[in-house]
Parts: structure tokens; C-alpha cells; sequence
């Protein structure tokens, strides 16, 4: 069964039971400062967990794809990745428990044919928090007795604490939270009963979780929620690996394509050696989610998303160097990503020459990084011996410095004949490294960690002040201008759109002007569910391609929906009134490149 088959009879099977399809929205978050990539499928859908409700309805299902680079590098065993698809329903204060257990059980062995002998179960223990899940046990007991499997606790079923089977939006008094199942899938030999799976973690392949948000953070504890929501998530690619037979989750049809290709080329095989096969599996997952990001719009930068996938770029050449590739690696592979996954993202065909052609371009630059550490390299070693410290040290400024990967330092070590102990090195570059790490992580921690953005009162006032700059801009500019990105804190808002240069004096005080008129006008702020074609049909605006469902939230700053002076597809949340807007500066603007301008705005105390 193909990965493409699994997801359709996921979807098939939940919208059989009322279940309304969502789309698979961008990696990259709209409006939200603390979070580099969508983690998960959950993400897009917070406003509606939270109480909101969805123009589709209380029952969603849908296919998104998700980003952690979190694992980065473990990256070349035999399941992780960067990238990964995750398929999920909701409830948003709907059904609950009763419903959800006996249903992604059923779809798993029923509709995916997976055994249920395999299946093992484990539940929230229980704590000063919250009781211990036994309405889960119970229900998980009955499902397995339906296929004949007496499930018993400490053998089939097993209860875990708050590290493994709690989940929580965050640690903020006010947020989400709540128990959670997980299923996973027996991958060793035998029959795995009696085995825990956070103890023998190589025998095991987590394969989806059913999240049961039933309670809100409060200042002494965790009370209990009127809309309790249930929030499934499974991977797709864990879910091919299993139903496809294998234990490499490279060898199932989202990567093994791209593994083939990478043969052909090299004229190595991935089964040939340990090495071979690990950077094998670094080229294919890094490439894979590198089309991605950039079939999102994400280009190599210095900064933020850009940085990740000037990262993963940059680790693909080191890759292809073990195995020959010298030269148009991305022409070579992004191709056959695009042939693999043009079922799910048609859209990947008509971008995949410029996607092509800028990672060539970063391929070459990084390239002539590492001929620049090696020429500077030739002026460094001057003497025929050095001490570990000394090497692990050279090797870590040159990392720093340019870029310059420790084992091209080492193979530059030994071609010049210096004995050195590799795994001293290692041990000591590591520990560099490591401190290096831990030192940088304390200013980012937050931002790289990943999290939700916080809906503070100034952040939502700067959300609707983005549709009125973007409305500003478009009748000062014309109406080319669309909205490219946009990222909001609480002290600005910064916005990125479409246009081939960057604005005049005039043109940044007519524009401060439009928003400001806007403001003191008192203008409602008002929403609307429509269809999407009727949304369309009174000029609401959207620039984010097929994000948007059959139902949509139209957002209009107006009297009326057809006399508004903005109106744009959007989620929310808004003020209810421009009143509740302060002036607004335009302080500072960027060129991004070829077409794309980026403007931020602050408001005046």
C-alpha cells in the first residue's frame, strides 16, 4: 500500500464519520515569532482549540506537513527526519474519548490491515495534576478484546507520567493540557508482550497520539475544560513504513525514489556500507525537506527559516563529497523529489527550475567556502606536529570562521601526513562544540525551541493593523502588491509584499496616512463565514495559494462586507474596532530580493 493510499483512506474513513477536510497548510507560520516552522498538524488549528469556532465545523481531518530540526543530527539512522507528513482528526468539543480510541484502532487494523498483536498502548499515569486514565485503559481494553487480545496492563497497556503522556500547549497560566494515548508498533522479534516500549525505544515505532484536552493551566493547578478536544496525530511516513514491511523507514516510497537516484549517480549502493548508507539517507531527507521549504518560499539566508535551509543545503554537499558529487547535486535530486511527491504538491512542478537553480547556487558558494578554509588552512599548518587540543581548537575556528566541516579538516590532517588520534579529536571538537552550543542556546532558546505565539492584546492589534497596511499599500502602489509574509511581536509588526522597489518618502507618508485615517474613522472590524467562492466573489483578498478549505473566516474593516476598505481570508483574532488602534510609524524598510519588499511598523505612544 503507497503512502498516497494510506492518506486517502485516512481521509475517507474520518469524513465517513463526519469529518470536514482542512488544507495542508505552508511551513512556514504566519504571524507567529516563536515558532521557525508548522511542527505539527495542530498548529494552524490553536485559535479553534481554544474555544474559537471553525468554518468548518467541530470535526476536521487533514494531511499537514510539518518541520522539527530539532533531531537534526541524528539524522542518518534508520527514522528520523526532518520533514514529515502528519495526518490528524479533531474534535473541537465534539466527541471524546469513547469515540476517538475505538476509531484509530479500527482504521489501523481494519482499513490498513496491521495486526493487532503489534499494537501496544500506553496512557497517562496519572499525578498531582490529574488522575490517572482509566477511562483510556478501560476503552483500549474493550477495543483489543473486539479483536481478540486479552490487554492487560504492564503488558499490552502501559501507564507512563507526565514527560511521555501529557500533553500541554505551554507552561503559562491559560493554557492547554491534557492526557494523551499513544499507539505504537512492535518492530522486534517475538511477540513484544510484557516489553515496556520506553525501555526497549529500538523495538518500538511510536505511530500516533491521541491528545484528550480536557484541562486549562489555572494559578494552582489544572481545572477542567466545558470544550474538551481531541487532537490525533500520526505519521504518514511511520505509517508507510509499518504498513509497507519495513524497518527503514528509507526504503518506503517517500524516500526510497530519491535513494535510487542517488545510486544511479554515484554508481555507489546504499546497502554497501555503514557510511555510504548514512549519507545516503542525510542527502535524501535533507533534500526532501529542503524542496519543501522552498516550495514554501523560504530562500538560504543568514537568518531564521533561510538559516535552517542554508543548514541542510550546506550538509547535502558535505554528504555528496563522501560519495562523489562534486558539482549540481540539487539539479540531480530535485527533480526526482518533485516526480515523487507531485500526487500531494502539484504546485512543486511549475517551481522546480528556480528552486533548482537557487540551490545550485548555494551549492557553489558553499563550495568555494570550503576552497577558501582550505587555502587558509595551507597558511595555518606550519608544523609537522600538534597536539589534540591544538587541532580540535584550529578545526572549531575554522567551523566558526567559514563554515569549514570537522571531517574535511581531518581528511585535510591526514593528507599532510600529521598523525593524530581521530577519536581524541572528535571527543575534544565535540566538547568545543557542545559548550558552543549551550552558550548560543541561551539567547535563542525560545524562538529555536519552538512554541505557539502568544494572542497578547498589542499583538492582536498589530494583526489588524496588518490589514490595514496592506490595503494602504496596495491603493498608494497599485494593486500588484500582495502579501508575501508577515511576522508580528509586541513592540512591531513587520510585513513583507510584493513590489520591485522600495518606497519613496511620499510614498511611506501617504501610506502612514491611509492606516492612520483608517484608525481615527472608528471603523467596526467584523467577520464573516463564507464558501470560498463566494468570499472570492466580494474581493476578499488571499495570497497564500490553496491554504484556505471550502469555508473561510472573511475578516472586513467597513460598515458593510461589499463598502469595507479591507477585507482578507484570515483566521483572526482582530480587534472589534479601529478605535482600539494607536498611530502607526513606518520606521524601516528591506529589499528581499527581486520583487519582494519588507516594511516594518511600530505604533507612536
Amino acid at each position: 500500500m503507497s503512502s498516497k493510499e494510506v492518506l486517502e483512506k485516512f481521509i475517507k474513513f474520518y469524513e465517513d464519520r463526519g469529518h470536514v477536510l482542512i488544507p495542508n497548510v505552508s511551513l512556514v507560520p504566519e504571524n507567529d515569532p516563536t515558532l521557525l516552522f508548522v511542527n505539527s498538524g495542530m498548529f494552524p488549528l490553536v485559535p479553534y482549540l481554544s474555544g474559537q469556532p471553525h468554518p468548518s465545523g467541530k470535526r476536521l481531518v487533514n494531511v499537514q506537513r510539518s518541520l522539527r530540526f530539532e533531531d537534526i543530527d541524528e539524522v542518518g539512522d534508520s527514522t528520523h527526519t526532518i520533514a514529515f507528513h502528519m495526518i490528524g482528526n479533531w474534535s473541537l468539543g465534539d466527541y471524546f474519548k469513547k469515540e476517538q480510541l475505538p476509531w484509530v484502532y479500527e482504521f489501523l487494523i481494519e482499513v490498513l490491515g496491521l495486526s493487532p498483536e503489534k499494537l501496544f498502548a500506553t496512557v497517562f499515569a496519572g499525578d498531582e495534576s490529574a488522575p490517572k486514565d482509566e477511562e483510556s485503559i478501560q476503552i483500549l481494553k474493550e477495543v483489543f478484546k473486539k479483536y481478540g487480545i486479552e490487554a492487560k496492563e504492564g503488558e499490552r497497556i502501559f501507564a507512563y507520567g507526565k514527560k511521555s503522556n501529557w500533553w500541554k500547549r505551554g507552561d503559562k497560566v491559560g493554557e492547554l493540557g491534557g492526557p494523551d494515548s499513544e499507539i505504537f508498533y512492535y518492530l522486534g522479534d517475538g511477540s513484544g508482550i510484557r516489553k515496556n516500549p520506553e525501555d526497549n525505544e529500538g523495538e518500538f515505532l511510536e505511530i500516533g497520539n491521541s491528545v484528550f484536552m480536557q484541562y486549562r493551566k489555572t494559578e494552582t493547578g489544572w481545572e477542567e475544560l466545558v470544550q474538551k478536544n481531541v487532537d490525533f496525530g500520526g505519521g504518514l511516513e511511520r505509517l508507510a513504513l509499518v504498513v509497507q514491511g519495513k524497518k527503514d523507514i528509507f526504503l518506503t516510497d517517500n524516500f526510497y525514489p530519491i535513494i535510487q537516484e542517488i545510486e544511479n549517480i554515484s554508481g555507489r549502493k546504499y546497502t554497501e556500507d555503514l557510511e555510504i548508507e548514512k549519507s545516503m539517507r542525510i542527502l535524501a531527507d535533507h533534500m526532501r525537506a529542503s524542496t519543501f521549504l522552498a516550495m514554501d518560499g523560504v530562500s538560504p539566508s543568514n537568518k531564521d527559516q533561510g538559516y535552517i535551509l542554508r543548514r541542510l543545503l550546506r550538509r547535502m554537499t558535505r554528504a555528496g563529497r563522501s560519495l562523489g558529487f562534486e558539482k549540481d547535486l540539487s539539479i540531480r535530486l530535485v527533480k526526482k523529489v518533485t516526480e515523487t511527491f507531485s500526487w500531494l504538491y502539484p504546485q512543486l512542478e511549475t517551481k522546480r527550475q528556480e528552486i533548482e537553480r537557487v540551490f545550485a547556487l548555494e551549492e557553489d558558494r558553499f563550495r568555494k567556502t570550503l576552497e577558501k578554509g582550505q587555502k587558509e588552512l595551507e597558511k595555518k599548518l606550519t608544523k609537522d606536529t600538534y597536539t589534540i587540543d591544538e587541532l580540535a581548537n584550529l578545526a572549531f575556528e575554522f567551523y566558526q570562521s567559514f563554515g569549514y566541516p570537522a571531517e574535511i579538516f581531518l581528511e585535510d590532517i591526514k593528507e599532510k601526513k600529521i598523525s593524530i588520534n581521530e577519536q581524541e579529536f572528535n571527543t575534544v571538537f565535540e566538547k568545543l562544540f557542545t559548550e558552543h552550543k549551550e552558550g548560543s542556546r541561551s539567547g535563542a532558546e525560545t524562538k529555536f525551541k519552538g512554541g505557539l505565539a502568544e494572542h497578547t492584546d498589542t499583538v492582536i492589534k498589530y494583526h489588524t493593523t496588518t490589514h490595514l497596511l496592506h490595503q494602504a499599500l496596495r491603493s498608494v502602489l497599485g494593486d500588484h502588491v500582495s502579501q508575501q509574509g508577515s511576522n508580528i511581536t509586541n513592540e512591531r509588526l513587520r510585513f513583507d509584499f510584493s513590489h520591485p522597489k522600495k518606497l519613496t518618502e511620499e510614498e511611506i507618508n501617504e501610506v502612514e496616512e491611509i492606516i492612520n485615517e483608517k484608525i481615527s474613522e472608528s471603523l467596526p472590524v467584523s467577520s464573516i463565514v463564507l464558501s470560498k467562492e463566494e468570499a472570492e466573489r466580494t474581493g476578499a483578498l488571499h495570497f497564500f495559494g490553496d491554504k484556505y478549505g471550502s469555508d473561510v473566516s472573511v475578516y472586513y474593516i467597513g460598515d458593510d462586507l461589499f463598502s469595507a476598505f479591507s477585507k482578507e481570508f484570515c483566521g483572526g483574532p482582530h480587534v472589534s474596532n479601529t478605535k482600539e488602534l494607536k498611530p502607526v510609524k513606518l520606521y524601516k524598510q528591506e529589499n528581499l530580493g527581486v520583487g519582494k519588499q519588507r516594511i516594518y511598523a511600530k505604533f507612536i505612544e
